[in-house]
């Protein structure tokens, strides 16, 4: 597939009264999905993104079917970026922040989603302080990601403001300290695994009880979604909306003591305290 031809790059755009451009170092999924809702949503024009998919065509073409800017070279995303976010692999964040060092100062912002890379060893390698570490899950391709952030020692309100404004684009934001993203993993992280499974298991137990396998799947997934968002928006305990469909002697009761006697609630808790606990060997 022939890649896009490279586009002129614009002046930024203000939004809010805050003119910034934002460039991604790497242009795989998690990028696109970042740069399509910010583009989306209008926290910023798609003119005022770029990227250098250099190595992969086809990662060009979705960038330019967004309406990003696509450039020869990183060290011209970096030239041309006011918010710089590093969206390559873990394994190969040290190699392109120290290629990138020379070209980086204090004006620039740089952002990190690299899974399970250190503040410290971000620092080191970029020789940068203004840095924001985020975290966000898989969920960011259907905008609505848990992201969570953790800001650098030089790092400002405005930059804060900044990568909310993008990550707010899809899903949602907190801020937290960098001694929690280990248990962040743990949960929001590897969290959208363990919902896939539970989901899988409800149409299974549709199907088992005569549901035809699309209807059982439609059903389970939905109930997920409406469920979480009942959490979300009413601000309720999920224990006290559980109690409101567990009335006495009645269906859901009767399931929810099968759950307890498998211990369902004991495993969850288990699987996120063991998924913590391995990112914290890996890191």
């Amino acid at each position: 597939m022939a890649a896009p031809p490279l586009q002129p790059v614009p002046p930024p755009a203000a939004v809010n009264g805050d003119a910034f451009r934002v460039g991604f170092i790497g242009a795989g999924n998690l990028a696109e999905s970042i740069a399509r809702g910010v583009a989306a949503s209008g926290v910023l024009p798609a003119s005022a993104i770029c990227t250098a998919p250099h190595r992969r065509p086809e990662r060009g073409t979705a960038f330019a079917s967004i309406g990003a800017c696509l450039l020869h070279t990183n060290a011209q995303v970096v030239d041309d970026s006011d918010v710089i976010v590093i969206s390559v692999k873990p394994q190969i964040v040290k190699q392109v922040l120290l290629e990138l060092k020379p070209l980086l100062s204090d004006e620039k912002l740089l952002v990190s989603i690299a899974a399970g890379v250190k503040m410290k060893d971000l620092q080191d390698w970029s020789g940068q302080r203004r840095i924001i570490r985020v975290m966000p899950n898989t969920p960011s391709a259907v905008g609505q990601a848990a992201s969570v952030m953790c800001l650098g020692e030089m790092a400002t309100q405005k930059d804060e403001n900044r990568v909310r404004s993008l990550f707010s684009a899809i899903g949602k934001v907190w801020t937290a300290e960098e001694k929690y993203f280990d248990a962040v993993t743990g949960l929001s992280g590897s969290g959208p695994a363990y919902i896939f499974l539970a989901i899988e298991a409800m149409a299974d137990g549709g199907v088992a009880a005569g549901l035809p396998r699309d209807l059982a799947l439609g059903l389970a997934s939905q109930t997920v979604l409406g469920a979480a968002t009942m959490v979300s928006e009413t601000g309720k305990h999920p224990g006290q909306l559980k109690d409101q469909v567990t009335s006495p002697a009645g269906t859901t009761i009767a399931g929810v003591q099968e759950l307890e006697k498998g211990a369902f609630r004991g495993t969850l808790i288990s699987a996120v305290v063991a998924a913590a606990k391995r990112c914290r060997e890996l890191s």
